[in-house]
């Protein structure tokens, strides 16, 4: 067993924690807060992981350092992540740890095939070039032998835990039988990434030395459209078809003038207004880890929205 070092409690980090701490690793989990989910294998520690010397000390004599943080300040991304990022690169660099980085898509930027991982990343928005460029200056490393580094790529979340992502806002509307409205084409192929698998995903990319040096796609189910998500949803909670409907274009900009999160939004709409589907299949040929069958995470999904809804109640 080993010591693995997670920082950010999100959705991600704490599904990865709880699964590491379940196979009896001991971790130690970081946020600016100290707060986490509750488990005797995990130790919940307090610090800026922006701050290299204190992130230092806690990854010291650590196996494995993971890169769950998430800046929800969309617009500061180009603020936040270089130092976040180098911090991270230094301090596995000084301990020795692996180096295990949750990422997204936005790196390919539009592409019109299944997202493969041999896929440049050609980005042109801003936090697609950051995106990649964390990765790039960390596989150099990796092949200049400084580090070991890998990096576990998603689609968009849902799950328990995720009610500030596209379709885990939603989800709630969906179970009062209110109209939802979606950001770009309904109908269009889309995508979906279970967060108990990202969990998973991680731990099997900290804890197997075939990962290291290269970027693996978190395995997802076939894609699904907006529409036909929600549709399941209500179908599973024993509801009527739901109501959807797009948000226009001109919509979302018009937003995008009083609202700087929406107004960063403008540069991925392309994930949501065309197909956008990953291709997992390689995590599952090395690992053997398959995606969480649909009907089961959305199960975990809507349990996870009534009990956040009792409790407010």
């Amino acid at each position: 067993m080993g010591i693995h070092v997670i920082v950010g409690a999100g959705a991600t980090g704490s599904s990865a924690a709880l699964e590491l701490a379940g196979a009896g690793h001991r971790v130690k989990l970081v946020t600016k807060s100290g707060r986490g989910p509750v488990h005797t294998g995990i130790e919940l520690v307090a610090a800026d992981a922006s701050d290299r010397a204190a992130l230092s000390r806690i990854v010291s004599g650590a196996d494995v350092l993971y890169n769950c943080a998430n800046p929800p300040a969309y617009n500061r991304w180009a603020e936040i992540w270089p130092p976040l990022s180098a911090s991270f690169l230094k301090t596995a660099e000084t301990t020795g740890a692996g180096l295990v980085i949750m990422s997204n898509l936005y790196g390919y930027g539009p592409v019109d095939h299944p997202m493969t991982e041999v896929d440049p990343l050609a980005a042109s928005g801003k936090k697609g070039r950051i995106r990649a460029q964390m990765w790039t200056e960390a596989l150099a490393a990796h092949a200049a032998g400084r580090i070991r580094a890998t990096e576990a790529r998603a689609s968009d979340f849902y799950g328990p835990g995720t009610g500030n992502s596209h379709f885990g806002r939603n989800v709630p509307n969906l179970l009062a039988g209110r109209r939802i409205r979606v950001i770009g084409d309904p109908d269009a192929p889309h995508s979906w990434t279970f967060v108990g698998d990202v969990g998973r995903a991680l731990a099997v990319l900290g804890t197997d030395a075939r990962s290291w040096g290269r970027a693996w796609h978190v395995p997802s189910p076939p894609p699904l459209s907006q529409r036909e998500m929600a549709a399941r949803v209500c179908e599973l909670a024993g509801l009527p078809a739901p109501r959807v409907a797009g948000a226009p274009s001109a919509m979302t900009r018009a937003l995008g003038l009083f609202s700087p999160v929406m107004r960063e939004l403008q540069e991925t709409l392309y994930q949501f207004d065309r197909p956008f589907v990953v291709d997992s299949s390689a995590f599952t040929r090395e690992f053997g880890v398959v995606a969480t069958p649909l009907d089961e995470a959305l199960a975990a999904t809507l349990n996870a929205v009534r009990g956040e809804v009792a409790n407010v109640a």
